[in-house]
């Protein structure tokens, strides 16, 4: 059964590949789009960056999907073994929550200045959103380094 497992899961990493491998290579080999929003050479758009965009929306939100069906399944499981155990298993994701709350808090909703942008997203809602999730990836990021040098240095005085 596990190896039917693994192969079945290296089809999907492989078939992912080459589909992310083929959005690059017309990203980054496929010319630029000559309707510009803002006339200047400097600011030049290739012409798919949509594909690539909505690559990555589906990347996320597959992702998205299985860590939260797998998370279900493992607190699942574990309320069968141990019910205690599996409510301190949500100490976690409470934790996430409130690096969301105070990095939401202290994001600014102050209007961009975006020369040629006429959109309806430069709305304090929307700043704020951008800046709750880029202050909580630095702060998660920062203690995902802090760990794995102090598990590292902790390892050596064992």
């Amino acid at each position: 059964m596990k190896i039917k497992i693994q192969k079945i899961s290296s089809s999907i990493l492989y078939v992912i590949l080459v589909v992310t491998l083929v959005i690059l290579g017309m990203f980054f080999f496929g010319g630029e789009d000559t309707n510009r929003i803002v006339n200047d050479p400097e600011m030049s758009q290739p012409l798919y960056t949509d594909p690539l965009i909505y690559w990555m929306y589906v990347l996320l939100g597959v992702t998205i999907i299985v860590t939260i069906l797998a998370a279900i399944f493992q607190f699942a499981t574990s309320f069968m073994d141990s019910p205690k155990d599996a409510i301190k298993s949500l100490l976690g994701l409470l934790a996430l929550v409130a690096v969301l709350v105070v990095s939401w808090a202290i994001g600014s909703g102050e209007p961009l200045v975006l020369p040629a942008y006429d959109g309806t997203d430069n709305v304090p809602f929307w700043l704020k959103i951008t800046d709750m999730f880029l202050y909580s990836f630095y702060f998660l990021m920062g203690v995902a380094i802090l760990l794995v040098l102090g598990f590292g240095v902790a390892k050596k005085f064992k």
